[in-house]
Order: structure tokens, then sequence, then C-alpha cells
């Protein structure tokens, strides 16, 4: 089955069309999506997509708006993950790139949504950007400390974070930067994530794959990134959406498989 792991679908840009987009969503075969928190503060409306039965949601603060909440505490985000449509804690970590929340704070509020994940069972949706060695030093020592499940979404970063994650048995999804013709260092890393913990994604309204590179993404365009994850693992269409789809339900595991 189809399934896009990670849309944000409550995002202004799809204001104008929202019912639209799902609809086209579910014509293009899509019949899971998973709609990703942003900021704890606007939970509400992640949480009201995942009124539709086909789409699930996360809680957490995207690195970006960790200064929001710099006291978040994994109380608050445990509390409300016991909310049965809420499926993954994040997404969370840390962007160096843009730092638009200062990296310290970043760091603190990421280990608070690992302690949550830690105590809920929840996967942690992890989204890292010109921090590796960082990403990897704290998502160990905070492993050693008891294990939970983590998710690298968007997985653009090193080979040598890509292994580190692994060996923590770390899932990894693939977005439709690793159809843009540039990305062939993403590619390399894609071939050799682990066959059984790989997973596909839109990140729409972002990153549109080819051929629609440079319009707005949408959750129907998801079977683009699947295609090409066929092609660069050597895989057929079938054995790629068999795969990441027994990898999706093995990750998010509160979702009932069909």
């Amino acid at each position: 089955m189809l399934i896009d792991s990670h849309v944000n679908l409550h995002a202004p840009q799809f204001d104008e069309d929202r019912d639209a987009v799902i609809a086209r969503a579910r014509a293009a075969g899509v019949q899971l999506m998973v709609n990703i928190s942003d900021r704890v503060s606007n939970f509400p409306a992640v949480r009201a997509l995942a009124d539709h039965s086909d789409i699930w949601c996360t809680v957490g603060t995207h690195p970006h708006e960790a200064k929001e909440d710099p006291d978040l505490s994994a109380a608050t985000l445990v509390r409300m993950a016991a909310d049965p449509r809420v499926v993954g804690i994040g997404e969370c970590g840390l962007d160096f790139h843009y730092d638009l929340s200062p990296r310290d704070i970043q760091a603190r509020v990421f280990r608070v949504h690992v302690e949550a994940a830690r105590e809920t069972g929840l996967p942690l949706v992890v989204h890292t950007r010109e921090a590796d060695a960082v990403m990897g030093e704290i998502l160990e020592t905070e492993y050693a400390r008891g294990p939970f499940r983590l998710l690298m979404h968007c997985y653009t970063s090193g080979a040598e974070l890509a292994r580190r994650c692994a060996a923590l048995g770390a899932w990894f999804s693939v977005s439709g930067i690793a159809t843009f013709k540039a990305a062939e260092d993403v590619r390399a890393v894609i071939r050799d994530m682990p066959a059984d913990r790989i997973i596909v994604e839109t990140d729409c309204p972002y990153l549109a794959p080819v051929p629609h590179r440079g319009r707005r993404n949408e959750p129907a365009y998801v079977g683009h990134v699947l295609a090409k994850l066929a092609e660069v693992r050597g895989w057929s269409l079938e054995a790629a959406e068999q795969r990441t789809t027994d990898a999706f339900f093995d990750l998010f595991d509160r979702i009932p498989r069909p």
C-alpha cells in the first residue's frame, strides 16, 4: 500500500484546497498519511486532520520553533501523546543550517522529546541538518540511558551519521530529494540504508519530487518517491511497496495494520 509517512497538511499552503489535496491523495492510492506536528502550541490544528480515518498525527516541536517553548517538559508531551490518534513524538531535532533557535535550546528541547519517546514507546521523528556530530552524540548518549525507537526523517545527512543511527536500530525515510538530479550523495546513502527500515514521505508542501519539482508538494506525489527508491535500491516497484509498508507498520505500531 502507498503510505505518506510525513505530511504537513495543516500548513497554510493548503488553506485554500485542503480537502481537494486529501481527495487527490486518496485517488492516487495513498491509503495512510501521518500529519506531523511542527510545534506543541499548534497541536490542535495538527490533531484536527487526524479526525480523518486515514490520517494520523504526531506531537512535538521542530528545532526551528524550540525557542517558543524552551521549558517544554516530557510530561507535557507524554500527556498529549495519550491521544490514540498520536503515533509519534516530534518532529524534533537539530537544525544548524538556519539556527532559527539557539543551539543550546534546540538540544535541550530535543532531549525532552527523546525522554517522551522513551516513556511512551512511540517512535521519535528526527529532523537533522548540518548537525551530524552533535546529533550522533545526543542519540548515542540518550540511547545508553534507555532505548527508544527513532526515525531519521527526510534523511540527507552524511554516511557516518547514518551508520551511527543504524547501529541504534533507526528507521530512515526517503523524500523527493532523492529524485533531484544533483542529489547523488543522498542516493549513495540510501543504497546503504538497512533494507527493512526504510519508509517514504513527501514532507509536503515542501520538496516536491521530479516531475513536480518547484511546485507545491502533495501526498499524491509520494509514488514518485517510492519509484525512485525502487530504482536506487534495485528493487521492483512491488517489492519496494511491500518493504516500505512493512517497515512503516513495524515503526508506527500504534496504527492497526489492515
